[in-house]
C-alpha cells in the first residue's frame, strides 16, 4: 500500500529540513513523498534539491494560499492513502507510517488520526501543549471537536469521492474538510491514542489573535454550510476547555 505525504511550504528555510528528513527516517518504506512550495525566495528551494533523493515529486510556484498548495499535491498524488505533515512539523517517531498503514490494511477503513504535541520553534523536544484527541462519536463535532489534522490520513478515494480542500475557507479548510468527511458522510475512521506529530508553534492561525478569530468565524461558517448544527455556547466553551487540557496534558507524554 503506498502513502503519500504532502508537505507545503513557503520561505520554509529553517525548518524543511526536519521535516524532509523525518519522512526519509520512517521504516515504511512504501511511500510517496510529495512537496508544494509556493514560489520560496529564501533559501528553502536549495534545501529541498539537496534532499531531492529523498523526495518523489516537487514543484515550485506561486498558489493561492496552503490549501490551494494541498489541493495541488493531492492532484500529483498516485498513493491509495494521503497525509499532510507541514514544513515546520517532524514526525513524533519513526514508525509513525506503520501504524497508519496497519490502519488501512482493513478495507473498511477510510481515515485514521492520532495525537499531537506543540512544541517549541527551536526544541521540538520541549513540549508545550498536547493535543489529545478521542475516539469519534457521532455529533463530537457540533461541540467544536476535530482531530489534529497533521495527523489525520485518509485514502485518495474519499478526496475523489467528497472533494479537495474548499477554497473559500482561508484558515479552517482543514476543519471543513475532516468535518465534512467524518461528520456528514460518516467515513469509518480510527484512531490512535498516541503522538504522531511534533508541530511547532507559530502556524498561520496562531501567528495572531485576529487569526485565530477569523478561524473559528471560518469554522462557524461551515457548519452552516455542512447543514450541521452549531450550539454556540457549547461550541465556545468546549473550544476553551479544550485548550486548557492541552497545557494540562503537556507532561503526560512519554517519549519512550
Amino acid at each position: 500500500m503506498k502513502l503519500t505525504i504532502i508537505t507545503v511550504s513557503f520561505n520554509s528555510q529553517a525548518t524543511i529540513e526536519d521535516t524532509i528528513l523525518s519522512v526519509a527516517s520512517q521504516n515504511y518504506s512504501d511511500i510517496e513523498y510529495i512537496i508544494v512550495d509556493g514560489g520560496s525566495v529564501d533559501g528553502t528551494v536549495d534545501l529541498i534539491k539537496q534532499h531531492e533523493n529523498k523526495v518523489s515529486r516537487w514543484i515550485s510556484e506561486p498558489d493561492n494560499g496552503i490549501y490551494d498548495a494541498m489541493n495541488k499535491g493531492i492532484a500529483m498524488s498516485t498513493g491509495d492513502v494521503i497525509g499532510i505533515l507541514n514544513s515546520d512539523d517532524v514526525y513524533a517517531d519513526n514508525k509513525v507510517l506503520e501504524y497508519v498503514a496497519t490502519a488501512f490494511g482493513n478495507p473498511s477503513i477510510d481515515s485514521c488520526y492520532a495525537d499531537l504535541v506543540y512544541v517549541d520553534q527551536n526544541d521540538v523536544n520541549r513540549i508545550v501543549r498536547y493535543w489529545k484527541s478521542c475516539d469519534y462519536k457521532n455529533g463530537l463535532f457540533e461541540k467544536g471537536w476535530a482531530p489534529p489534522h497533521p495527523t489525520f490520513y485518509v485514502r485518495k478515494s474519499i478526496y475523489e469521492k467528497y472533494g479537495n480542500f474548499d477554497l473559500d475557507y482561508k484558515l479552517a479548510a482543514d476543519f471543513e474538510i475532516m468535518m465534512r468527511f467524518i461528520e456528514k458522510y460518516k467515513i469509518k475512521t480510527v484512531y490512535f491514542p498516541k503522538v504522531f506529530v511534533k508541530m511547532r508553534l507559530g502556524g498561520a492561525t496562531n501567528k495572531s489573535f485576529v487569526n485565530i478569530i477569523k478561524q473559528n468565524y471560518e469554522i462557524m461558517l461551515s457548519y452552516k454550510k455542512n447543514s450541521i448544527k452549531l450550539p454556540l455556547f457549547s461550541f465556545l466553551t468546549n473550544k476553551v476547555a479544550a485548550k486548557v487540557r492541552q497545557f494540562q496534558c503537556r507532561d503526560k507524554w512519554d517519549e519512550s
